[in-house]
């Protein structure tokens, strides 16, 4: 069973920047595209980057040209490096991953999820 778990999470001001990381522990995510979404309180979960098999990436609009995705096959490594942050990104990020090799930026395509971590971004 894949067992995704996310690290890098915490509070930063308007403006700063902060990396998030997931690690698959038990499966090899080479063969996974995988993705992060988010969700506010009282906000239906959405999705934020995908990166699928072959490296191929999509963001959100809200996220464009500030977040990038990537992803180390050999570390089992899913990133996120948010930058220029703003206080609408607080929220819960959530790595997930779809054994399809296509990763679309929608959230019933991905079978697996993790527990999801704290962004909070203070003005």
């Amino acid at each position: 069973q894949v067992r995704l778990d996310e690290y890098g999470g915490g509070s930063v001001e308007a403006g700063g920047s902060l990396e998030l990381s997931c690690i698959d522990s038990v499966y090899d995510m080479s063969k996974y595209s995988m993705a992060w979404f988010r969700q506010a309180p009282e906000k239906e979960r959405e999705a934020v980057a995908s990166i699928d098999t072959r490296g191929t990436t999509l963001y959100s609009e809200s996220v464009k040209g500030r977040f990038t995705v990537s992803r180390d096959d050999d570390k089992n490594k899913l990133s996120l490096q948010m930058n220029s942050l703003k206080p609408d990104d607080t929220a819960m990020y959530y790595c997930a991953a779809t054994t399809s090799s296509v990763a679309p930026l929608r959230r019933s395509w991905y079978e697996h999820w993790g527990q999801g971590i704290q962004v909070t971004v203070y003005s």
